[in-house]
């Protein structure tokens, strides 16, 4: 009786700080403002994100890479299963066939017909061989995003780095930090040639990072230290 008491306990325990590690989805929050763009956190998939512009990251394709759970993340809680969904298996399909072969930073922009994603645009970065992923590698991604977005002159842009997604076992303080960081320098770059009047786009106003409900407050921690190095 007594070890059934304790087995319950300690069940109870575990669920208790679960539930405290995870955050609701539709939960939002201001992590800073740089440059007059601000930067939110928000729990949510790319395909339920508005904004101007979506940004999703995808490894070179292998065979049901983003469907077999695990490593993949379940489906309910998988942004990417999501996206790929809302448009038909589209992603799936190009990726297979090789028409986007999702090599580190190749990008290819979609414009979904209306309703099939809150977003008005949809572009995917590839991250190359899953098996040679570096968190480095996420600064590159967020100032190749960064460039993209202002090349499209739109107002706000959220992004999915997808690679809890994908069964990456990623740092995702570090890979928040560094999206972070690669976004804003490529935006100081583009605000100083701006300056020189060697280059002309429309003023960013917020920038949204996704995270899934289980790593939306070490995300925020790592968003934050990248805020805080512009400062």
């Amino acid at each position: 009786m007594k070890r059934t008491i304790v087995v319950t306990a300690l069940l109870l325990a575990h669920i208790f700080v679960h539930a405290q590690q995870t955050t609701a989805v539709g939960t939002s929050k201001v992590w800073g403002k740089v440059d007059g763009v601000t930067i939110e956190g928000l729990v949510q998939g790319p395909s339920a994100a508005v904004a101007d512009l979506q940004i999703a990251c995808v490894f070179e394709y292998t065979e049901g890479d983003i469907f077999n759970a695990p490593p993949a993340l379940p489906a309910a809680l998988n942004g990417m299963v999501h996206l790929d969904e809302a448009t038909n298996g589209l992603i799936t399909e190009i990726r297979k066939s090789g028409q986007f072969a999702g090599h580190a930073l190749e990008t290819i922009l979609i414009t979904p017909p209306a309703g099939k994603i809150k977003a008005k645009k949809l572009l995917l970065i590839g991250l190359g061989d899953r098996n040679q992923f570096s968190p480095e590698l996420m600064t590159k991604v967020g100032s190749v995003a960064m460039r993209e977005a202002l090349s499209l002159n739109v107002a706000s842009l959220s992004f999915a780095s997808d690679l809890k997604d994908a069964g990456i076992d990623s740092p995702t303080a570090l890979v928040a930090e560094n999206v972070t960081k690669g976004m804003l320098q490529a935006y100081k770059v583009a605000e100083y040639l701006k300056g020189k009047h060697y280059a002309t786009f429309k003023p960013l106003g917020k920038v949204i990072l996704l995270a899934g409900p289980a790593f939306f407050t070490v995300a925020g921690q790592g968003i934050q230290d990248a805020i805080q190095s512009f400062q």
